[in-house]
């Protein structure tokens, strides 16, 4: 019943991110950080250099030490076949958001003109409009950079139950702080990390109800 529930999740978070699209909470929220002067934390240090660059380094990090274990295959780590499952998942996540972004026609809160740029608003459902900016700004792929090691959590609730809740709030923790982070400096509306988000559950609850008859999940002996 896991699997079912992981895709109702999906499901029930998908309807209420359509109404929030709908809603128009975007550009409001948005418009709490940013002005027709810009963003006054654009180029704010911690922002930028820390939660930005830093989260970037951060992701290949974690995905350089995952990939080394893999290869080593230590007695603590999980059984290879279903950690290479989830960090190709991982990685895909990690890829899906430039392929996304590039064939986006959405501009980013800093291009619009009521922000001193010169975009108008269309919302990233009407696929294929331009709105006059450079677009490819949807999703955010700095949240996706945080939330696509949710990977994590379907591999630790199968192989360790019990690290996996804190492991879950560890990567929506550090997905919402990078989202955050693009948001205050006008590079993206909350929309966008939040359908990062469910992207990468999205995704990984499909393939956990796909590979759970498949995969095993034994802990490792040698």
């Amino acid at each position: 019943m896991t699997g079912a529930r992981d895709l109702w999740a999906a499901i029930g978070a998908a309807v209420l991110l359509l109404a929030w699209d709908a809603s128009g909470l975007d550009l409001r929220v948005i418009g709490a950080f940013g002005g027709a002067h810009g963003f006054a934390w654009q180029d704010q240090w911690f922002v930028r250099d820390v939660l930005h660059q830093g989260g970037r380094l951060l992701a290949g990090l974690v995905l350089c030490t995952w990939f080394a274990t893999l290869l080593r295959n230590p007695r603590w780590a999980p059984p290879r076949s279903a950690s290479a499952l989830w960090f190709s998942i991982t990685a895909v996540c990690l890829l899906a958001a430039p392929l996304l972004k590039a064939a986006s026609a959405t501009s980013c809160p800093w291009d619009l003109q009521m922000f001193g740029g010169v975009a108008q608003y269309v919302s990233h459902w009407r696929f294929g409009m331009p709105d006059g900016g450079p677009g490819r700004c949807f999703p955010s792929g700095h949240a996706m950079a945080g939330f696509a090691f949710v990977s994590l959590y379907f591999l630790c609730r199968r192989w360790r139950p019990p690290i996996a809740g804190p492991v879950l709030l560890a990567v929506c923790g550090i997905g919402a702080l990078f989202g955050w982070g693009q948001m205050v400096r006008g590079a993206h509306y909350p929309s966008h990390a939040l359908w990062s988000a469910w992207l990468c559950w999205a995704l990984c609850a499909i393939v956990d109800a796909v590979s759970r008859r498949t995969v095993v999940y034994r802990p490792a002996i040698a």
